[in-house]
């Protein structure tokens, strides 16, 4: 009987090890195929990721192409032309109602008064230019900002520039005016509010557009240069006040170079300090 029973342990214990080695087996195979669920599903959306980056730099260049063929078409030099308020430094009170400045409907002209400008308050005495004919000369632009334009909408007219900068063409923008017409107010402005100048929105534009790239894995690295042309000499003006006296004198006269690869002008030499408008 004793043996008998340890048979039937032994039996037992043998199916029982069978079942467990089956059920193993079982979820190996369940495994198995699990993984291989799941890097079939990897390698699919490691396909459809590559293809959805394709399509994005695509439509990226795309987009850069149109976006810069519309400037092209617009004109690769644009003037434009602001006119800024009647000042108090400006005598305005020989100008009361009756102004010498008349800008087109077209919104791309200004006509300028040469000659008495009178109005019903005035006398001969007030009038400047009093027994002369009065003459007109129209000037043409691409566009023109009258006083009332703020400063956004000067910059909303240049801001395609930027994404053209941005987008790798070259670009420059510069004021050109007689000292008090407004140069300095219009690139730089005051303030960080609706005062703000075509500079400091500028940047404002350049680290939005960083900021949205870097989201989408890109890297960039963003250096300033800033120099001062006057009379014909270029000087770098981000020269540091411990630099030796040659390097100043360098720096006080910098040479301006065309990269013949790229296409690039740069001042050589200039001081480049790397920035994160971020």
């Amino acid at each position: 009987e004793i043996q008998a029973f340890h048979l039937e342990a032994k039996h037992a214990s043998d199916l029982e090890l069978s079942q467990a080695r089956g059920e193993i087996d079982d979820l190996r195979r369940r495994l198995e195929r699990s993984e291989r669920h799941v890097q079939e599903s990897e390698q699919g959306a490691e396909v459809k990721l590559l293809d959805l980056q394709t399509r994005l730099r695509e439509a990226e260049d795309a987009r850069r192409q149109l976006h810069n063929t519309i400037q092209e078409l617009r004109g690769n030099i644009r003037v434009f032309a602001r006119v800024r308020p009647f000042l108090p430094s400006d005598n305005e009170n020989h100008i009361t109602k009756a102004t010498p400045i008349q800008l087109g409907a077209d919104g791309a002209s200004v006509t300028l008064i040469d000659g008495p400008i009178t109005n019903n308050d005035s006398t001969n005495d007030d009038v400047p230019f009093a027994g002369r004919k009065p003459t007109s000369h129209r000037f043409a632009y691409d566009k023109v900002f009258g006083p009332s334009d703020g400063q956004e909408a000067v910059f909303i007219e240049v801001a395609n520039f930027v994404q053209s900068a941005l987008d790798g063409y070259q670009v420059c923008l510069f004021a050109y005016g007689q000292t008090g017409s407004g140069k300095t107010h219009t690139m730089q402005g005051d303030g960080h509010g609706p005062m703000r100048g075509i500079i400091p929105r500028t940047m404002d534009q350049v680290a939005a557009y960083l900021a949205d790239k870097r989201e989408r894995g890109w890297r960039y690295e963003l250096t300033v240069t800033y120099v001062e042309i006057y009379n014909d000499t270029v000087r770098d003006l981000l020269v540091r006040p411990e630099t030796d006296t040659e390097s100043k004198r360098k720096a006080a006269n910098l040479e301006v170079r065309r990269d013949p690869k790229s296409g690039r002008t740069y001042a050589d030499g200039a001081t480049a300090i790397p920035v994160d408008p971020v």
